[in-house]
């Protein structure tokens, strides 16, 4: 992958960014449904611009960026723009945040992007609760230096989060930890559930926190499985949108058996939900 990191963007891939960061009204679902890319990650490597084009066709608006790009940030744009697809989020590394959050923040703005997300937390860094304090203090510095850049910055949970260490759930340290208005969360809906944790809950206790939501399922033997395939109450949980604050739902699945197949079933369970 060759990144052409000067190339200037901004009039190819303009996005109003109120219509991201504003407190929703509403409660039913986004009309701009989202796609997070990693699902198709094998197709994307295949033939980029071909899948986003499959992708559009089945009727997604928007996607989520997880480390793989076009051949530069400017065709990318351009690839985005002409199927009708914009991409108001991206996952970016722990480790590229400690290190290169200036080039990050370049490249969010290069692709119109308003959203920063940290989608991971290696495990040397959170053994324990002074652990989990330092990374939220550090979540902090970098929201403050994204918000000045005129984005937001998010956190991504697996289920790691909600594992008690001395009677804690990380999860929670981090949300008392974190400034509201610098740190926001990208609630994985597949991995709360998974660490036996009710997302509605979160909502109530942390209101408007919660702009980003990966809206992936669960079968019953645990595993992932299409949208509307498993038992997580998606009615429930999303009916609560206003609540949390979301904006923006990406449909997930990390390892599809047919990613076309699967994003098309999981949009067309998720248009038709009631909320």
């Amino acid at each position: 992958m060759i990144v052409n990191r000067r190339a200037t963007i901004a009039a190819l891939l303009s996005v109003n960014a109120g219509s991201f960061l504003a407190k929703p009204a509403r409660s039913k679902a986004p009309s701009q449904m989202g796609l997070q890319l990693y699902t198709v990650r094998a197709l994307l490597e295949q033939d980029f611009e071909g899948t986003l084009a499959r992708i559009a066709a089945i009727g997604y608006r928007q996607v989520e960026f997880a480390g793989l790009y076009g051949p530069s940030f400017q065709q990318t744009a351009a690839m985005l723009k002409r199927h009708g697809l914009s991409a108001p989020s991206a996952h970016v590394s722990y480790e590229q945040l400690e290190r290169e959050l200036p080039l990050a923040i370049r490249d969010a703005n290069e692709l119109g992007q308003k959203f920063i997300v940290c989608p991971f937390i290696d495990e040397r860094r959170r053994r324990t609760l002074d652990d989990w304090k330092r990374v939220s203090h550090r979540f902090n510095e970098i929201g403050e230096q994204v918000r000045k850049a005129g984005l937001s910055f998010a956190y991504h949970n697996h289920d790691f989060e909600f594992r008690p260490i001395d009677g804690r759930i990380p999860y929670d340290v981090m949300l008392a930890e974190t400034d509201p208005g610098l740190v926001k969360l990208e609630i994985d809906l597949y991995w709360a559930t998974r660490g036996k944790r009710d997302p509605v809950a979160y909502f109530q206790e942390y209101p408007q926190r919660f702009p980003l939501v990966h809206v992936k399922d669960m079968a019953r033997d645990g595993t992932i499985t299409d949208v509307g395939s498993g038992t997580i109450d998606f009615k429930r949980i999303l009916g609560q949108s206003a609540l949390a604050g979301m904006v923006c739902w990406f449909v997930e699945h990390d390892n599809p058996r047919d990613p076309m197949r699967s994003i098309e079933t999981s949009l067309r369970f998720v248009q038709q939900l009631d909320v």
